[in-house]
């Protein structure tokens, strides 16, 4: 599980006469590679200054109820300092590798008990083959399968799940952040994850001081029910991100693995929104850009996207395109198709009467 100087393919793996290498040089033209030092510089100062403000808040409210609307801030809070964990994980920040990790796991272990080096290698392997059902750690069939496949195959949870699991999504969404703090944890018993004292130092800090604050400023009874809002809400919070990024789109399987440029834009879909939808996700709505430069900064996402699109015209190559809310139907549609053969009868006619 070593940490790998960026997060997903290098931004031209094909040779110069390729779909993809034309693409790059059109992209390089109109200076979109370019870092953006003072745009990043601004976006930190703003999420650690909602970070330390949040927490000042909690801590001037003390012991009422209204310290809920304070866990609902920092569901949002905890959501933003995970995308700029993920930028930097991108290479989008810092030139160099190592200001990169620090600073990551700084903002993931630190800040929000995210194990950064168990991240970044998982969405290391999701970047090089999105969407492939064996390659992808993110159609793992863990908790929820992903198709009809691993429906047939599924057993214990995933099978117990599958009947319902579009209805479930959502709500399961809310164990996500929960889920972070156990991985990351869990992470620190590989061996080969880098930097494993300093990611189990941060992460125990984490959770020491996180835990301290409610129980030192709440009785436990608000604790705990802080704790639950603010984890539960962190963790809709960005399944809501993530979503609608590649469920629901072709899934490859076996040796199914197009050109570089194929594989990220058919398992991709941008989502449409303005400044607003920007922020919010973090630009991960601008996914097929994103997935095919993926080191390049996020607010030049949206700058890239007429080029990007206008390119897969070109060449034939479909596009995906949609809102938000279609986009969740659209994830939740292909949850259900992916659970029929749990739900119903066997796809394969069973042996009736008079049959041989």
């Amino acid at each position: 599980m070593n940490a790998l100087p960026t997060v997903g393919p290098p931004p031209a793996p094909a040779e110069p006469g390729s779909d993809f290498a034309r693409l790059s040089r059109k992209i390089q033209a109109a200076g979109l590679m370019s870092r953006r030092p003072g745009y990043y510089t601004s976006r930190i100062a703003a999420v650690t200054a909602s970070y330390v403000l949040a927490w000042t808040a909690f801590v001037l409210i003390g012991d009422s109820w209204w310290t809920l609307a304070v866990a609902v801030l920092l569901a949002f809070v905890f959501g933003q300092v995970a995308l700029l964990a993920h930028d930097v994980a991108h290479r989008q920040v810092f030139r160099l590798r190592r200001s990169s990790e620090r600073f990551g796991r700084i903002a993931g272990n630190l800040g929000i008990g995210m194990g950064y080096g168990w991240w970044q290698d998982k969405h290391t392997r999701h970047h090089a083959n999105p969407n492939h059902e064996e390659l992808d750690p993110d159609l793992n069939p863990d908790i929820l399968v992903w198709t009809q496949d691993q429906a047939r195959a599924a057993t214990g949870l995933p099978r117990l799940l599958g009947r319902r699991q579009a209805w479930l999504f959502f709500p399961l969404l809310t164990l996500e952040g929960f889920n972070l703090h156990v991985s990351g944890m869990r992470s620190l018993a590989d061996s080969s994850l880098r930097n494993r004292v300093g990611e189990g130092v941060l992460l125990v800090t984490h959770c020491a001081a996180y835990l301290g604050a409610l129980f030192l400023v709440l009785p436990p009874g608000k604790a705990v029910v802080f704790l639950l809002v603010h984890q539960c809400l962190f963790g809709v919070y960005l399944g809501s991100i993530f979503a609608p990024n590649h469920k629901g789109m072709p899934i490859m399987r076996g040796a199914d693995r197009p050109d570089f440029l194929r594989r990220q834009v058919l398992t991709s879909r941008d989502v449409r929104g303005g400044r607003f939808t920007d922020v919010v996700l973090g630009g991960l709505n601008y996914q097929i850009e994103h997935h095919l430069f993926p080191s390049m900064p996020s607010p030049h996402l949206r700058l890239a996207q007429p080029i990007v699109r206008g390119h897969c015209q070109e060449l034939g190559v479909s596009y995906q395109e949609t809102g938000l809310i279609a986009s969740y139907r659209m994830t939740l549609a292909s949850l259900h198709e992916a659970g029929a053969p749990i739900r119903g009868p066997r796809l394969e006619a069973a042996p009736g009467p008079g049959t041989s």
